[in-house]
């Protein structure tokens, strides 16, 4: 094993003294090519091209002698120290920190980031990384080959947004370009490259408050003034109204919003349906879990209501006037889909895109086996719950309204 291993960040500037010294000590340096250039590196050390992290690892695990490792910006953040902290390699590390990639590009841009999501996409994260950026009104890409700017660009097309591309940072070939996504796709764009992806709906932000946030990730106005999960009705200008049910009542539908969001379970990086979305009510609330939402529904003035509401909470929804399943047609691929109405047609439609789960409810048996039958055929394990919910009036303890409702829900097998 080596007898020291030392991980240096660089960021373009001059390497500090201690980086200095642990350079000049090694008698083995892996790297990226720019990082093996550097006139630091001594000229007897045995040189590692650093492509898989864990190849390099195991190199220097049998090394006898000092070892270092050079990385950009900060490499305990998204970096190479938690590869090689990995206990099959068994190598205790020393690390020499410097301004994060990230850091670098929002003080480029001259913005501040406590409140910035940030998220890393590659071939296998790059759908997720772009939802985040349909869900948050900031967000910093950390990029690679194949999952760069054009991508992002390309995999948001009909999301408004500005895109700040920091390329090639603290190199004399540094270059910061702002420009609208709907343009990127149209570059060449260098690696590396870091993207600030920054707005969405209009009011959807909290105001910021004087002092700045507490929380990293979230703006200052974090947590919305609003507590609770499956809130009344009321909280979203009239939302919940549930078509088909028995009964209509404020109540009854905050019920089954909250178990039909315990089925879908959104989180950050899914892309939520929810087809037939009414006032928003489910919309909101699985975009306030941090999920991106498509909300799909055919009434003006329902789609009007959901974007209040969406205003109010601080969230952001992409809001889709039409009919289903016609509507469905181009939309990005899903991870979760609630049907809030459209029927048999829509269910089939939705499954034939093959999301994790989908919910849907229907008002009578017989409608819920015809709809346990399409999410089977469509190949989805069903669960069907008979939900009924009774509102009293607490000021008598007397029975307001009663409401009987088929839940389903389809989990991909």
């Amino acid at each position: 094993m080596a007898d020291r291993v030392t991980v240096i960040g660089w960021d373009g500037s001059p390497l500090t003294e201690a980086a200095r010294a642990a350079l000049g000590a090694a008698t083995l340096v892996a790297g990226t090519a720019h990082h093996l250039a550097l006139p630091e590196v001594p000229a007897g050390a045995e040189r590692i091209r650093l492509g898989g992290v864990a190849a390099a690892a195991r190199r220097i695990a049998g090394h006898r002698g000092t070892a270092v490792v050079l990385a950009d910006g900060d490499p305990g953040f998204f970096g190479v120290v938690r590869a090689l902290r990995a206990p099959e390699h068994g190598l205790e590390v020393e690390v020499v920190p410097a301004v994060s990639s990230v850091a670098a590009a929002f003080a480029r841009a001259g913005m501040p980031w406590d409140d910035a999501r940030i998220v890393v996409a590659h071939g296998r994260t790059l759908r997720r990384a772009v939802n985040v950026c349909r869900a948050h009104p900031k967000v910093a890409v950390l990029t690679s080959p194949g999952a760069g700017p054009a991508e992002l660009a390309l995999l948001l097309e009909g999301v408004h947004r500005t895109f700040v591309i920091c390329e090639e940072l603290g190199t004399d070939r540094e270059r910061v370009t702002v420009l609208t996504s709907d343009k990127a796709a149209d570059h060449v764009w260098r690696d590396p490259n870091v993207v600030i992806v920054v707005g969405g709906t209009p009011g959807a932000e909290p105001v910021p408050e004087r002092g700045g946030g507490w929380l990293a990730g979230h703006g200052a106005g974090y947590p919305p003034p609003v507590r609770g999960w499956a809130l009344p009705a009321a909280e979203y200008a009239g939302a919940g109204r549930v078509r088909g049910t028995a009964s209509a009542t404020d109540g009854t539908p905050a019920q089954l919003r909250a178990l039909q969001l315990a089925r879908l379970g959104p989180r950050p990086g899914d892309l939520l349906w929810d087809v037939g979305a009414g006032d928003g009510a489910l919309a909101v609330e699985a975009a306030r879990f941090g999920s991106a939402v498509l909300a799909v529904e055919r009434d003006a003035a329902a789609c009007a209501r959901m974007s209040a509401a969406a205003r109010r909470f601080g969230v952001q929804l992409q809001i889709v006037p039409g009919v289903a399943p016609l509507a469905l047609e181009g939309l990005p691929e899903p991870d979760v889909v609630r049907v809030g109405g459209g029927g048999a047609r829509t269910v089939a439609a939705c499954a034939d895109r093959r999301p994790g789960r989908i919910v849907t409810h229907a008002a009578t048996r017989d409608e819920a086996e015809a709809l346990g039958r399409v999410l089977a055929d469509g190949g989805y394990a069903v669960e069907c719950v008979l939900l009924q919910a009774v509102e009293l009036d607490t000021r008598e303890w007397a029975e307001r309204d009663r409401s009987v409702v088929f839940l389903l829900s389809g989990s991909r097998m």
